[in-house]
Order: C-alpha cells, then sequence, then structure tokens
C-alpha cells in the first residue's frame, strides 16, 4: 500500500501561478505534486493558465493561487468595495484601539477643483477635531469610574480603558476617514474584486482597483491580467442610480424610526426542515418522507430531536450545517460603527444601502455624560448639513462626510446556522454596545418565531433594551 504523505507547496519556492497549475495537473496526471511542480516555471505556469483558465474558463484553478495584499491609507468608503468578497479573509484598523490623526483622511477625486471641497475639508476637520477634543473628557470620567488592579501598570491600565473611551469618540469619525486593511485571497477572488472596483462609481475605488491589479500581476501575470471594468455593473448600478424613486412608504415617518429590527421573511416550517434534514443525513429516506414525518410528531418528541441535534453544542461548538435549511430575512436599521461590525459576517447575504445622515444619529450616553453632548451634536449636525449639499452633486460622494454615529439600512438574508454564530459572537461581553443591541434584538427575534432550536444559543443575559438604555443617551 503507497504510504500517506501530507505537505507544503510553499510559496517560498514556487510562484502562485505554478503552484494553482500543480494541483491542477493532479486531475489528470499520475505524479505527485512534487513530480508535478519540479516540471513546471513560470513560463509553463503562464501558459497553462492562458489556455485553460483563460481560454476554456477553468476559472477553479485560480483559486489555488493565494495572494495576501496590504491596503494603507483608503478610506472606510472605499474598504467596503474592498471587503464586499465573501470568500476572503480580512484584518482592518479598529477605530475602537486606536486614534486618529487630524490629517487622516481621504478627500475625493471628484472634489478636486469643485467649489464644495473647501467646505468638505472644514467640515471633516471639525469632525476630526470635535473627536479629538473629546477623547481626554471621555477617557477622564473612564478613569473615575475604573479602578486600577493590583499592580497593573501604566500601559496596561491605559489598553485596558483606551477601548472604553476611544470607541465611543470614534462615532464622530466620519467615512473619508482613512484605514488599513489586509486582504488574503485567491487569485479567482482578487480578480472579481479588480472588476467589482474598476465598475465602481467612484474614483477613489477605481484608483484602487487599477493600483490593485498592477501588484497582484506581479506574482499572478496572467490570473489577473484581463479583469477590467464589467459593462453590466457599471450600466446596472447608473440606471439604478439615476431612477426616480416612485416607491410610496408603506409606514409614516414614525413607524419607520422604530421599525429598526423587522424580521420580514422566513421560513414558517424552518425548524421542521432542519430537523428533517437531519433525519434524512443519518437515515436512508428521501426527504420527502422525512419532513411529513417530523411534521406528524407531537411537540414532545420533536423537543428530543432538538436537544440531541443541539443539546452537546459547546460555547465554541458549530452546529451541525443542517441548520442551514431555515433562513430569516430581516430590514435592520444600525449606526454605521455597528454595520462595520456586521459586515464581516459575510456568510450572510447583505445589502447595505448607501451612507446617508438621514435616518438620524445615536450619541453615546458616555459623551453626554462627559458634558460633550452640545459639542458632539453641533459636529453631527454640521455633517448633515454638509451631507445634503454633497449629495445635490453626487450622492455617493456624499457618503464621505458621514461620520459612524448616523444610522444606515442594510437588508441580510441568513441561516440559522448563521444566526448562532452571530448572535453569539456579537453578543459576547467585548463586543461592542452598538452591535450587541443588533445581535440581541435579532436573537429575540428568532426566538418568537423559531423557539424549539434558538434556545440553544448561548448569550449573554442582557437584552436589546437594557444595551440602549446604559449606553446611548439618544439613538
Amino acid at each position: 500500500m503507497p504510504e500517506r504523505d501530507i505537505y507544503l507547496l510553499s510559496p517560498r519556492a514556487l510562484s502562485p501561478e505554478t503552484i494553482a497549475v500543480a494541483f491542477a495537473k493532479t486531475s489528470r496526471s499520475p505524479e505527485s505534486f512534487r513530480e508535478i511542480a519540479a516540471e513546471l516555471s513560470d513560463e509553463k505556469s503562464a501558459q497553462f493558465h492562458e489556455k485553460w483558465v483563460v481560454g476554456y474558463g477553468h476559472a477553479s484553478v485560480a483559486e489555488h493561487a493565494v495572494l495576501h495584499l496590504a491596503f494603507e491609507n483608503v478610506s472606510r468608503v472605499a474598504i467596503e468595495t474592498i471587503e464586499g468578497n465573501r470568500l476572503a479573509s480580512y484584518t482592518e484598523k479598529s477605530t475602537r484601539y486606536q486614534k486618529w490623526g487630524p490629517d487622516d483622511f481621504s478627500i475625493p477625486p471628484e472634489l478636486d477643483g469643485h467649489p464644495l471641497c473647501d467646505k468638505f475639508i472644514a467640515t471633516v476637520r471639525l469632525l476630526f477635531s470635535t473627536y479629538a477634543e473629546s477623547l481626554n473628557p471621555v477617557k477622564n470620567l473612564i478613569v473615575e469610574r475604573t479602578a486600577r488592579r493590583d499592580n497593573e501598570s501604566d500601559e496596561a491600565y491605559d489598553r485596558r480603558i483606551r477601548s472604553q473611551y476611544v470607541d465611543r469618540c470614534r462615532f464622530l469619525l466620519p467615512a473619508a476617514a482613512n484605514a488599513n486593511v489586509g486582504m488574503t485571497a485567491n487569485a479567482r477572488i482578487i480578480e472579481n474584486t479588480i472588476r467589482k472596483m474598476l465598475s465602481h462609481p467612484l474614483a477613489e475605488v477605481r484608483q484602487i482597483g487599477e493600483n490593485m491589479k498592477e501588484v497582484s500581476k506581479a506574482e499572478t501575470p496572467t490570473l489577473v491580467k484581463y479583469a477590467d471594468a464589467n459593462p453590466y455593473t457599471v450600466e446596472t448600478l447608473r440606471e439604478f442610480s439615476n431612477r426616480q424613486s416612485s416607491i410610496p412608504f408603506g409606514h409614516d415617518v414614525e413607524n419607520r424610526k422604530s421599525d429598526w429590527c423587522s424580521l420580514i421573511d422566513y421560513d414558517k416550517d424552518g425548524e421542521k426542515k432542519i430537523l428533517a434534514a437531519a433525519l434524512y443525513r443519518f437515515d436512508e429516506i428521501p426527504y420527502a418522507d422525512a419532513l411529513p414525518y417530523v411534521k406528524s410528531l407531537k411537540k414532545k418528541v420533536r423537543e428530543q430531536l432538538a436537544e440531541s441535534l443541539l443539546g452537546k453544542l459547546g460555547k465554541y461548538d458549530v452546529p451541525l450545517r443542517e441548520l442551514e435549511y431555515s433562513t430569516y430575512t430581516f430590514d435592520l436599521v444600525m449606526d454605521q460603527g455597528a454595520y462595520a461590525e456586521f459586515k464581516r459576517h459575510r456568510m450572510m447575504t447583505q445589502t447595505p444601502q448607501r451612507l446617508t445622515t438621514r435616518l438620524g444619529y445615536t450619541t453615546p450616553l458616555l459623551i453626554t455624560e462627559a458634558g460633550f453632548g452640545s459639542r458632539y451634536e453641533a459636529a453631527m449636525d454640521a455633517a448633515s448639513q454638509m451631507y445634503e449639499k454633497l449629495h445635490a452633486f453626487n450622492p455617493d460622494v456624499a457618503q464621505y462626510i458621514v461620520p459612524n454615529g448616523f444610522n444606515r439600512r442594510v437588508l441580510a438574508q441568513f441561516n440559522l446556522r448563521e444566526a448562532f454564530a452571530f448572535c453569539q459572537l456579537r453578543t459576547a461581553a467585548n463586543a461592542h454596545f452598538s452591535i450587541r443591541r443588533v445581535a440581541q434584538k435579532i436573537y429575540e427575534e428568532i426566538s418568537r418565531v423559531h423557539p424549539l432550536l434558538s434556545k440553544y444559543m448561548k448569550l449573554r443575559e442582557e437584552t436589546w433594551q437594557s444595551v440602549e438604555e446604559n449606553y446611548f443617551s439618544k439613538i
């Protein structure tokens, strides 16, 4: 019997494109991966990709070529597009733990030479100066309320309290604020990202797409060289953006304000479908028989099945995939700071609306208690006024001026397995209070319609109402 062998094809020795070819050729070659790789060169690998990936469309081969890209000093508006791919990994500079300097922002290229440019810069500088001036008052309040631990160093103490005051003050930072992000993805995703960015309505994003293409070509010259703007995407975005809405609102303004977390659709038989899928997996019956069988069971028996399926879940365990057979659709309104956390859950299907100031803003309680509420509100109101001026010029460009504290609407659809991951992670003690509020409310809505399985989620003893009371003076 052949001896088992597991080893790396190291990027230190082989280029990403060569590794991709080595893996691709195993489907028709009896040789080992080492032997296949030894026969390859960068030139031969490029020829392979030209023929099979480009010529015949076998794009999955490109998934074996992995790149690590570093983006520095790009706006948070642009970062949303960079991070808009499901099958990639990202780590981003955190506004919760780091402080921003007065010049750490981008000016949208569309404003170059425009009469609004100076006013835009003045408003951004107002937001940044208000942010900087809010840090000490809020920090002093935290220091008063947070005792130093025995033998705790100055550095350790500062690190422990920093997130408590920095992440309140970050509500003032606009989307023009710069950040760094690291991205790891395969060449197929990289190519799709480049196409998406080159098709984007914002000039900054298109410029980053061009830079990304040139940088990626150094490692995967064949796999990304044909990545260009997509006419379908460009024209579709343009038509929908220029379309005058004639859709009537179904609720009055006050009701829309209170409807910040609406479960607008869910599978009524979702729990039964999950249990039927679990039985299907371990039995030898068609699903068409499994589902009616589960529906015929008494409540007590279904509870026993649910206990068998989820009762042994530990704190860090992932439920079986059968939980993916029930889905939920939410229409959500959350502050942009919360959305920065929410968008990381890329297994969801998410449709965010453009950043706006028209849904109002939230005020952290500590900002008010530190005596900084009026300054905070003045800065937010100035951003709102600037937004309207920019919106009249270009709604996409207007996003740059929107601070983290303003609310944003997003449509999200996800299954129960993802709900377990999101609700448990984002209600943890170290999660930001804005996203804890959202996660607790989502959990409450799912529990209302599917209590049998959702009760196995392991959440902290907290409610979204208590989060509002303890952390916000205005929502």
